[in-house]
């Protein structure tokens, strides 16, 4: 008797165990957001030491983008993840809007610097002219 009430209460308490984390429904590529439709939440028994799941919460308060890319049914840590912040850049030469992903190094009256995505340089000058 006793050894089924010990045995009913361990059923019972395996939940008690389980961490919450986020699964990935499909691949994720490179630096794409991250959103509900691409995760799901699941319970486990074990988590590995260096992982620090992604919760749900973190989703739905703050967009967030790969930092590589994620394989099917993969746990999502939050080392893999990083907040998604817009590095674009709107030149206005006079009539012509251009858009453009990076930062801005450096700028004087002539020209402005700019460092891409891929960590290239360009170098724009305020008249549309590209050095």
């Amino acid at each position: 008797m006793i050894l089924k009430l010990s045995f009913i209460v361990f059923i019972l308490n395996m939940n008690l165990f389980a961490v919450s984390v986020l699964i990935s429904k499909e691949s994720i590529n490179f630096e794409e957001k991250i959103d509900n439709t691409k995760v799901k939440v699941q319970n486990i028994d074990e988590l590995n030491k260096t992982c620090v799941p992604l919760q749900l919460s973190h989703i739905q308060k703050e967009e967030y983008i790969t930092t590589h890319y994620i394989n099917k049914n993969t746990i999502i840590c939050l080392k893999d993840v990083k907040k998604y912040e817009d590095e674009s850049i709107v030149f206005n030469f006079g009539g012509v809007k251009i858009e453009k992903k990076g930062k801005i190094i450096y700028e004087n009256n002539d020209f402005i610097r700019i460092k891409n995505t891929d960590g290239s340089i360009e170098q724009i000058y305020k008249d549309g002219r590209i050095k």
